[in-house]
């Protein structure tokens, strides 16, 4: 069963990490992700659940950190510079196998820039922000509906992998108002349990180590150091330190095709539209606008790590079209799989691309 409400991007975000069972959230307010924290502030105490506002965005992806080794279903949400902090602690998070959810709703940068416009310009950072090497999952939503459903997934695939998972909105579908169907119960993910007297830190046949949740009688060393299968520090073998950074990577890149989430339009075009996030909206009113056209469109709502198969299904593909409110960064990745040209769209300054533009693009390639 489900329910219809009308809600605004933000909101569904809230509501979906409740339903899937988020029971923290600490953060500190940035324009233009705050309705997600005044949402929680207002709803997680009903729910035997815990708001937290820290000093600093810092102190909030550390407390979300801390509050999943409880056992907690743990999120944050923020905004560029906001985010920019959180990457020591993302990075520590990595390293330690640490599940918990960030949400970044976008806007345009670098520094301050523009706190109430739209933008896409942290999609490399998700990706790439923390030093070193290792693998994490990012999640583009095009919709109020699908801020609530891939908030949600958000949870479950943090837990199932045990990475920090992102579901990199953007201001305009965070502020956007739209009519969202609400069903009775999402899906949940549980954590895999560390079994009575496994190394916390030995994986199965996933790669992915049992969890031993604090305060059920498990001895765990948690450390950012280089460790060995206790958990303890072994910053000094190259051995020991290759063999774990690999896992840390492999564990989400073996498992690409599961975690893929995307549709094929018109997989027999030659003209094909790549898009996430809020330039999707656009992509679809072309295609509307020009349904008696054979117009390619590859929507993609889990960006990272990249669906690079789903490329192959346009076997007739003579161009890539990618609109982006950025200089072209997944533009980049997606010429690093293909070898049909790839048309960069950027857009900055907050404004969506309109329905002319992009069919001016596809004219002029024509």
């Amino acid at each position: 069963m489900t329910r219809t409400e009308f809600w605004q991007g933000n909101i569904a975000c809230a509501e979906g990490a409740l339903a899937a069972g988020c029971r923290f959230f600490g953060g500190y307010p940035i324009t233009p992700s705050t309705e997600v924290a005044e949402h929680m502030a207002v709803k997680l105490p009903k729910k035997n659940g815990v708001f937290i506002q820290m000093e600093d965005e810092i102190a909030s992806i550390a407390a979300v950190i801390g509050a999943s080794w409880t056992g907690a279903r743990a999120m944050t949400a923020t905004s560029g510079p906001g985010f920019s902090l959180m990457m020591e602690n993302i990075g520590y998070a990595a390293m330690t196998e640490t599940p918990c959810v960030i949400v970044n709703v976008q806007r345009g940068g670098p520094s301050t820039g523009q706190p109430t416009m739209g933008a896409q310009g942290d999609m490399m950072q998700c990706r790439f922000g923390s030093h070193g090497d290792y693998s994490i999952i990012a999640l583009c939503p095009a919709s109020v509906q699908e801020m609530y459903e891939l908030t949600a997934r958000a949870f479950n695939l943090a837990d199932q992998y045990r990475v920090p998972v992102f579901l990199m909105a953007d201001e305009i579908i965070g502020h956007m108002r739209e009519k969202i169907l609400v069903p009775d119960s999402v899906p949940l993910q549980q954590r895999k349990a560390l079994v009575k007297g496994t190394l916390p830190f030995k994986p199965g046949a996933d790669m992915i180590p049992g969890f031993p949740q604090f305060g059920k009688g498990y001895g765990v060393h948690v450390t950012g150091l280089t460790h060995d299968e206790r958990g303890y520090p072994c910053a000094t073998n190259p051995k020991l330190h290759e063999t774990l950074v690999h896992r840390l990577v492999d564990k989400v890149e073996i498992a690409r095709d599961q975690i893929a989430d995307y549709d094929v339009i018109n997989p027999d075009a030659e003209q094909v539209f790549i898009a996430y996030g809020a330039p999707v909206r656009t992509v679809q009113q072309l295609l509307h606008d020009r349904a008696d056209e054979k117009i390619g469109f590859l929507r993609i709502r889990t960006v990272w790590p990249f669906p690079e198969k789903s490329l192959r299904a346009f076997k007739n593909a003579k161009r890539f079209l990618v609109p982006e409110l950025n200089l072209g960064q997944i533009a980049r990745e997606i010429e690093r799989h293909t070898n049909v040209p790839v048309q960069s769209l950027p857009k900055l300054g907050g404004d969506l691309h309109t329905p002319q533009e992009l069919r001016e693009a596809l004219e002029a390639g024509q």
